[in-house]
């Protein structure tokens, strides 16, 4: 049952990361806590078991055994292109670097797609489009085209430290963490990777601490820009389960008193009930907030 246990402690402690990854919805969340809850009922186990902690976390285990896996189990080459079409592809590819410089990322989308049209085997393509798809926004499928171009080429560092920014620009920061990291397995060197890694895991522990100025919703600061004239840092003080910016229904009430030397902002975040009580349903969510500017 050891074996287990620590399984199940490794599986917890990837869960509890994901509720503080930015990433999910209150709903989302509350699900993620009730499946730590049973696995800790099922398994005996709780957070104080440092002794059942593996030296990696799940993530990386996970991604070092998919790449010895890829190592040992190369995908079968599929037709190689002509030499034509390989010439094409290079052209192609070429033509959508330009449209990366020129920033026209849907055009640089379409120039790669159609050189992996023409060459179903070059990485680089697939890393490429990543890129263009990245600064599009549109990071499903940048990590799609990473893991790709993972498959193609396993050695490809970039691959893993584009993959890297798109974990980070999703919030998924132990993901993100866990492919900087391979990419600096397979180039130790590189600063911007190293760089990058920092990031990551500077991200992670604000993710993860009670309390952070990173999370004011945009209407606070709204609010205060309107109201104060100025805006400050604001200490944003909520319970670990950090529900209270993903409530779906929420309104708030602000209130500021001034002195001579210092001015205090105390807002003070309800939930407003429709049709239900958000407050039951968020018994802790939401304490104050205080500054002294």
């Amino acid at each position: 049952m050891a074996v287990e246990k620590r399984l199940a402690f490794s599986i917890v402690q990837f869960l509890r990361d994901q509720t503080h990854c930015g990433a999910l919805n209150s709903d989302e969340q509350e699900s993620l806590e009730v499946a730590i809850q049973c696995l800790e009922t099922t398994f005996k186990i709780n957070s104080s078991d440092c002794h059942l902690a593996a030296p990696q976390p799940l993530t990386e285990i996970f991604l070092n055994s998919l790449l010895k896996n890829d190592q040992n189990n190369p995908v079968p080459p599929e037709t190689s292109p002509s030499p034509e079409d390989t010439e094409r592809a290079e052209q192609l590819k070429n033509e959508g670097n330009n449209h990366m410089k020129e920033e026209n990322y849907s055009c640089a989308v379409e120039c790669y797609s159609k050189a992996i049209n023409l060459d179903l085997r070059n990485a680089v393509y697939y890393c490429n489009r990543a890129a263009a798809h990245s600064r599009l926004g549109n990071y499903t499928e940048a990590t799609g085209d990473c893991e790709r171009a993972i498959g193609i080429d396993p050695s490809y560092s970039k691959a893993y430290g584009r993959m890297g920014l798109a974990f980070t620009a999703m919030n998924k920061y132990p993901e993100a963490i866990s492919y900087f990291k391979k990419a600096l397995v397979l180039d130790p060197e590189n600063d911007t990777y190293k760089s990058n890694l920092k990031i990551a895991e500077q991200k992670q522990k604000e993710a993860v601490s009670p309390v952070s100025s990173a999370v004011l919703p945009p209407f606070v600061i709204s609010y205060l820009k309107v109201n104060l004239k100025k805006t400050h840092v604001i200490i944003y003080h909520y319970s670990p389960k950090n529900t209270v910016t993903t409530a779906p229904i929420m309104d708030t009430l602000f209130t500021c008193e001034h002195n001579s030397r210092f001015l205090h902002v105390i807002l003070n975040v309800y939930l407003i009930s429709h049709g239900h009580s958000s407050m039951s349903r968020y018994p802790n969510c939401v304490n104050s907030f205080i500054r002294h500017i």
